[in-house]
């Protein structure tokens, strides 16, 4: 079956009769069955639960939907006898069904695999498929993501964000209109998947960055250097530049290591003086010192600190995300005007570092979606002295380092979520000064209300409030925007009755709830 498989690299190759077992029936696992079913596969659908819209899907398309504990590879898996298993990010390496295929010699893909392989089915006017540009990172690459797709776009280039960002990489592949490039939002966990790939047709990007490497996702990987392996192989086989965070000694080394096509270059990045194959800034201007003939003695203006600034875009770490999404535009060809012209309309999606309003001096910024202590470290970089709003399910990742570094220079924090423990001991042992209120309601509707009351009351003038949770939501939300939500509406329920009463806010908290 594996000589089959090789041969199967194109849209127009005959995928007929293939047996597949597609596992897990989310936004990703459905544009995989799609996808398959579309090209004549035999498509067994194994899932845990199957619910809404995708299930009554999965017959009309032509596909069978299995659904049941997974414990073990369910009598209908083996029963299928499948050439090829492709499984959602959700399954984790250490997943029975995944570890049953391996232990069977039966090929496991992602998502990804299947996209590189079929992505010919539009191509462009020269009779190629749009090229890839990869980005990950722990943190940043949705943000990163949607700046090098709005800057391709402000180039000239008919570009598409996709992959983790929401879109699956399939959905855009398969779309009639066609792109010049893909700018593919890849997760560690897509990434995992991808080392497994094999055969003569291997994805090979125009560009990759690795952002930024920090612990998370480890009950996921099962270890952190099975994470790093995970991230680093967002370099292979790229073509024409891997561009790495020069702040970030992990993300060079993973270049280092890479496999590359002959000619790729290694470009850096971070908010210093640029070196001559790198992007940074000079007297508060953004500059290019990678893309131009003469890096060794001139740069190219991108733009401002100040300009950013204008728009919401100045935070350190997005300054950053900025400078690496230049850096795989300028790969491309696009001009440095075109990058100036797209920074001065984009906007940071909601729960990134959103301000939700100013009022009695005080400032209440979401950043829910700081989902690890990476993540939240850069918040409490960009808003320093905060009334830091933190807690959640920690996802096997230490949290003490953070607050080691940066819980001191906190006004106060307030804790939420199932694992406050960890937090308030760190806090005890690394910041024993800092007042930290925890906030205990197991009902979801109340802990946003009990969180602004405490925050109002610590708060001062001048003071900034930061939900910065460093944590994810799952405990006590729907998601990390569920949470950002909820906090915004308490945070303006309160001004609202505070601008009818202005004898409303409260006594400061007395101490540790």
């Amino acid at each position: 079956m594996t000589a089959r498989l090789d041969d199967l690299v194109s849209w127009n190759a005959d995928w007929k009769g293939l047996r597949v077992a597609v596992l897990g029936l989310s936004i990703t696992g459905f544009s995989v069955a799609d996808t398959l079913t579309e090209l004549g596969a035999d498509v067994l659908v194994v899932t845990e639960v199957a619910e809404g819209e995708y299930a009554r899907l999965v017959p009309v398309i032509g596909a069978r939907l299995w659904e049941g504990p997974l414990d073990a590879a369910p009598d209908a898996l083996v029963e299928h006898r499948p050439d090829v298993v492709i499984a959602s990010p959700g399954f984790a390496p250490h997943h029975p069904v995944i570890a049953w295929a391996l232990s069977a010699g039966i090929a496991v893909w992602g998502d990804l695999e299947l996209a590189w392989r079929v992505r010919d089915k539009v191509v462009r006017a020269d009779g190629t498929p749009a090229d890839w540009i990869l980005i990950t990172g722990t943190n940043g690459k949705t943000t990163t993501t949607q700046l090098t797709a709005t800057m391709l776009v402000a180039g000239g280039l008919r570009a598409a964000p996709c992959g983790n960002i929401g879109v699956p990489v399939l959905d855009a592949v398969r779309d009639p209109a066609g792109f010049d490039v893909l700018v593919v939002e890849v997760s560690s966990h897509q990434l995992w998947y991808l080392s497994l790939q094999s055969g003569p047709d291997r994805v090979s990007p125009l560009a990759s960055v690795c952002l930024n490497l920090a612990a998370d996702h480890l009950e996921w990987h099962g270890s952190f250097d099975a994470y790093r392996d995970a991230k680093a192989f967002v370099y292979q086989h790229a073509r024409v530049a891997c561009v790495y965070n020069k702040s970030d000694v992990a993300t060079r080394e993973m270049v280092e290591d890479a496999e590359v096509v002959e000619g790729c270059r290694a470009i850096g990045f971070d908010l210093g003086v640029p070196g001559p194959s790198d992007l940074g800034i000079v007297d508060g201007i953004l500059v290019d010192r990678a893309f131009l003939e003469e890096r060794r003695t001139n740069a190219l203006e991108l733009t401002t600190v100040d300009d950013l600034a204008a728009v919401g875009l100045a935070a350190p770490h997005v300054v950053a995300n900025i400078l690496a999404a230049s850096a795989l535009a300028r790969s491309v060809g696009v001009a440095p005007a075109a990058i100036r012209d797209s920074l001065s309309t984009f906007r940071l999606d909601p729960h990134r570092i959103e301000v939700v309003a100013t009022a009695d001096g005080v400032t209440w910024v979401d950043d829910s979606k700081a989902t690890n202590p990476h993540a939240a470290s850069s918040s409490l970089q960009a808003y320093p002295g905060s009334v830091w709003v933190l807690g959640g399910l920690l996802k096997g990742v230490d949290i003490a380092e953070l607050i080691a570094s940066r819980g001191p220079g906190v006004r106060a924090a307030i804790v939420i979520g199932v694992e406050r423990g960890e937090i308030t001991s760190a806090f005890a042992r690394h910041a024993p000064t800092v007042p930290v209120y925890e906030v205990d309601h197991t009902q979801t509707e109340d802990v946003m209300t009990e969180v602004v009351a405490l925050a109002a009351g610590v708060a001062r003038d001048g003071d900034v409030v930061l939900l910065a949770p460093a944590a994810a939501s799952f405990d006590q939300f729907a998601s990390y925007s569920d949470r950002g939500r909820r906090f915004a509406a308490a945070v303006n329920e309160r001004i609202g009755r505070a601008a009818g009463d202005h004898d409303d806010r409260p006594t400061r908290p007395g101490g540790s709830g």
